[in-house]
């Protein structure tokens, strides 16, 4: 995976005193120093201002805590086939009104599809669920966002009201951020518009949907026990740095007085977009397997949180094997006896007949990718 010239990680917030950031620079010496936090500021000059500091030839990585997606069930009702030309129609026609939040029942339709604007008496999830026709709150959820595997199930993008509410973070970052992006030609979206590595070239931007507390397991087997208090988030820190000393990332002294303090200002919010750089950080430098799904609906309609793993794909991963891989088997068969492949490549599919299941999940990205980059033709043909 080449290295980008420039991460940028924001914790979002429809509050923008809440909107955090936190950026690392690949250097000379082939190392990233990462910078202190900041407010995020100004959305309108954001992305154009990191393509700036990156240069014409540099690369930009910019993670973003926002659903970026939408459930495949609201999808198929309003006709979307993909997401990223959903976006360009968003504040036109029919969906004029899209970035209103309701505030009754009776506005709530599939052009205006999240509820309720305030926090009164009478707002009910059976009134969501009513006017987008789905039986329960998963049919209101990307498969991403089920939970499973340790993670706890999220909030419907359509439900505003609640702790965990990011319906308007994500109109903020959609209308703000994502649609004037995606006006240029040099800025990819992670997942829809392809694999990340191939995604992260000289002269892109590169956008992709993250989760900060996805990365906490990253850095330490213990939990955070509550990043609203600041020796936790003291105690947390000193492992983000004990990782960067071991990574070779150089931590600004701006920064480290920041983790080592906890953050005092900015808290949690800031907290949280320096340890969703430091993520971002471990999948760039490759530190960490990325799982990148190959299922059409979530490529072109859902999206998915970089890093993740819910517990239906963990599972579904551990039963494959060589044999039966739906995706792979016909390919392993014949780069394990073609002549026509490198040695390396049939070597390890001959190796994936050998893999025990666990083994064998840890070893589909690497087998993915190599199929990718020697294709036979009947497999191709499928």
């Amino acid at each position: 995976m080449n290295k980008p010239t420039l991460i940028f990680h924001a914790d979002w917030s429809s509050n923008a005193l809440h909107r955090w950031s936190a950026k690392a620079v690949f250097e000379s010496d082939g190392r990233y120093t990462a910078l202190g936090p900041s407010l995020v500021g100004d959305l309108t000059p954001l992305l154009k201002n990191l393509r700036l500091e990156a240069g014409a030839f540099g690369s930009v990585f910019a993670g973003f805590d926002f659903p970026i997606g939408v459930p495949a069930h609201f999808a198929q009702r309003a006709e979307i086939s993909k997401f990223r030309d959903f976006l360009a129609l968003l504040g036109q026609g029919v969906w004029k009104n899209f970035y209103k939040v309701c505030d009754t029942q009776a506005q709530l339709s599939v052009h205006r599809p999240f509820y309720p604007n305030r926090s009164l008496e009478g707002p009910k999830q059976k009134h969501l669920l009513d006017a987008h026709d789905a039986e329960t709150m998963l049919d209101l959820l990307r498969i991403c966002e089920r939970g499973g595997n340790g993670q706890v199930q999220a909030c419907s993008l359509f439900w505003t009201l609640g702790a965990k509410a990011v319906g308007k973070a994500a109109l903020k970052g959609w209308e703000h951020v994502l649609v004037p992006a995606l006006k240029d030609n040099s800025v990819r979206l992670w997942p829809f518009d392809g694999r990340l590595g191939d995604l992260l070239q000289p002269g892109h931007t590169v956008i992709a949907e993250t989760y900060p507390a996805e990365c906490y397991s990253w850095f330490s087997d213990d939990p955070v026990r509550s990043k609203t208090d600041i020796e936790s988030r003291k105690v947390f820190g000193s492992n983000l740095l004990d990782w960067a000393r071991g990574s070779e990332v150089t931590v600004e002294p701006r920064l480290e007085n920041t983790i080592k303090t906890g953050f005092p200002i900015g808290k949690d919010d800031a907290f949280d977009a320096v340890v969703g750089l430091f993520g971002l950080l471990q999948i760039c430098l490759g530190e960490r397997v990325l799982y990148e799904p190959d299922g059409k609906t979530i490529r072109e309609i859902e999206g998915w949180i970089l890093g993740r793993r819910s517990r239906h794909v963990e599972q579904a991963l551990m039963q494959c094997s060589a044999n039966t891989d739906p995706e792979l088997s016909d390919w392993l068969q014949w780069a394990s006896k073609s002549g026509e492949v490198p040695i390396f490549v049939r070597a390890i599919a001959e190796a994936a007949f050998l893999a025990d299941s666990l083994n064998y999940a840890l070893l589909r990205p690497v087998l993915l990718e190599l199929k990718r980059r020697t294709p036979c033709a009947p497999c191709d043909s499928d």
